[in-house]
């Protein structure tokens, strides 16, 4: 005859392989799933950005650079010209430089 004990463990030990082959098993294989291949994409998107940014800065950099030589140069006395002159010539590549500057600050923001 068999006993009430054997038909319990034998109903436990049922459930609890049924629990493992279902319920146990998911969260394991569901946390195995590889859910990074989004990222990889958006950190090529970044890295993109962010060497655009520094080839942007540094062309930036160089074109201040160029334009503050063409600037100091220009704004130096010729020595052909009055005084007057030369006053004239400094207002209007002061306000052309202030442009210049302005422009090249604004690369990458249009």
């Amino acid at each position: 005859m068999v006993s009430i004990k054997s038909v319990a463990k034998k109903v436990i030990v049922c459930s609890l392989l049924g629990l493992l082959q279902v319920g146990l098993f998911a969260p394991a294989a569901d946390a195995a799933a590889p859910k990074h291949k989004p990222q990889r994409y958006e950190h090529r998107a970044e890295y993109r950005n962010d060497h655009h940014q520094r080839e942007l800065k540094k062309e930036k950099e160089r074109r201040l650079k160029e334009e503050n030589k063409r600037h100091e140069k220009i704004m130096k006395r010729h020595p052909f010209e009055s005084t007057k002159q030369w006053h004239e010539r400094q207002k209007k590549e002061i306000e052309r430089h202030r442009r210049a500057v302005y422009e090249i600050m604004q690369m990458g923001r249009r």
